[in-house]
């Protein structure tokens, strides 16, 4: 997520222009997204999202061509939400930090949409299928606070593995993940 370039392209604010979409496009997007979030990504079927938004399944490939671009659309949508909520906790950092602030954020966003965290983090990425700059622009807090493209990516991959860990319950019974969780905000501000 992070970038790998030494500069970031883009700073905070600039947002990577999105994906043109319909009213109905929204509609059957947002269902989507709905249906995720509530059951998993087993429950994403055409016929279920026709359904869903009141219409017959071949009636639905009208407002989408397909579930991979549902699945980008969702991705796209996630991407564009985090990055938001990233680039506001570096521009309002709080009394505990810019790093500290920034895997807060990320950590209330992955617990909070699990499965919409796991369709966006997991598996390939349907780059071709988004909005260029995005998937950069979205990690750039990162790079922001670090100022380091190594150690921006570092301080991602352990945001992203305790949020993974955190949603799969695998951390040991009595673990005091706050702790954890500000371990690594003061070794990633205290980094050289």
């Amino acid at each position: 997520m992070p970038p790998e370039t030494a500069e970031p392209a883009l700073v905070a604010g600039d947002q990577p222009r999105r994906t043109p979409r319909t009213r109905r496009a929204n509609q059957v997007i947002e269902a989507t997204r709905r249906l995720l979030e509530l059951e998993g990504v087993e429950a994403v079927t055409m016929r279920r999202l026709a359904e869903e938004v009141g219409m017959r399944a071949p009636s639905l490939y009208k407002h989408v061509p397909d579930k991979a671009a549902l699945v980008a659309a969702l991705v796209e949508d996630a991407l564009a939400q985090i990055g938001t909520a990233l680039h506001a906790a570096v521009t309002r950092p709080g009394r505990q930090g810019p790093v500290a602030e920034v895997l807060r954020t990320y950590r209330s966003y992955g617990t909070e949409h699990p499965n919409l965290y796991r369709l966006t983090t997991a598996g390939p990425l349907p780059r071709a299928q988004l909005p260029a700059g995005l998937e950069e622009w979205a990690g750039t807090p990162f790079f922001l606070v670090t100022g380091e493209p190594h150690r921006a990516q570092a301080m991602w991959a352990f945001a992203h593995g305790m949020v993974i860990l955190e949603i799969d319950g695998r951390f040991p019974e009595g673990s005091s993940l706050d702790r954890t969780w500000r371990a690594g905000a003061a070794a990633f501000a205290s980094a050289p």
